[in-house]
């Protein structure tokens, strides 16, 4: 039995979705029609309206409905400290730690020559035009551990350092309360890379 066009067309809408495949997305459409009519409105409600509002921060293009996002707005944050991430979403987990105050960049993905994604794709221009403004005395490059984020965080290290700016390194190597004989390899070989004086 085939479903209608219109639910079809519900479930290919939801496997746009990270980690929604067919049967996770059948599931959610038929919740929604079945169950959960009031929220599926809901949903729809909230999307429309995130779509018509959120835009891009001018400054450091985070997701944002002003101008200038809330970070870029605060007086309290260190403008001598500027932290390049891939996604908004890793810079709500560096917000979340608490452990840095200074302001960010998104580039909104990493490069990926194989997947067409090169600077102009990164708003690498508009990063450079901040990093020019001469505010900058830091970079903290806190791209993915991946091949493309440690290629993106080269490639910004050395904007950096053309224009005599500090560039650092997120650390990572051991996690917290991990215990060493079930860290992978490559963890433990970067742990000792970075290790430092204490």
């Amino acid at each position: 039995m085939s479903d209608s066009p219109a639910i079809e067309e519900l479930k290919q809408a939801l496997q746009r979705l990270p980690g929604v495949g067919p049967k996770s997305a059948q599931r959610m459409a038929l919740h929604l029609l079945e169950r959960d009519r009031k929220g599926a409105e809901r949903i729809a409600s909230a999307l429309t309206v995130a779509l018509e509002r959120v835009t891009h921060c001018q400054r450091c293009n985070n997701l944002t409905e002003e101008t200038l996002c809330n970070i870029c707005q605060s007086p309290r944050r260190d403008r001598a400290m500027l932290c390049v991430v891939e996604s908004p979403a890793d810079l709500i987990s560096l917000e979340q730690s608490g452990a840095y105050n200074g302001t960010y960049f998104v580039l909104m993905g990493h490069l990926s020559p194989l997947d067409g994604i090169g600077p102009e794709e990164l708003g690498i221009s508009r990063l450079e035009a901040l990093l020019d403004e001469g505010e900058v005395k830091e970079v903290v490059l806190a791209t993915n551990l991946t091949v493309e984020g440690e290629a993106t965080a080269h490639f910004v290290g050395e904007l950096a350092r053309q224009r005599g700016i500090r560039s650092t390194r997120i650390a990572y190597g051991v996690p917290v309360g991990g215990e060493l004989e079930y860290v992978d390899g490559g963890t433990l070989a970067r742990a000792f890379t970075g290790r430092r004086d204490v």
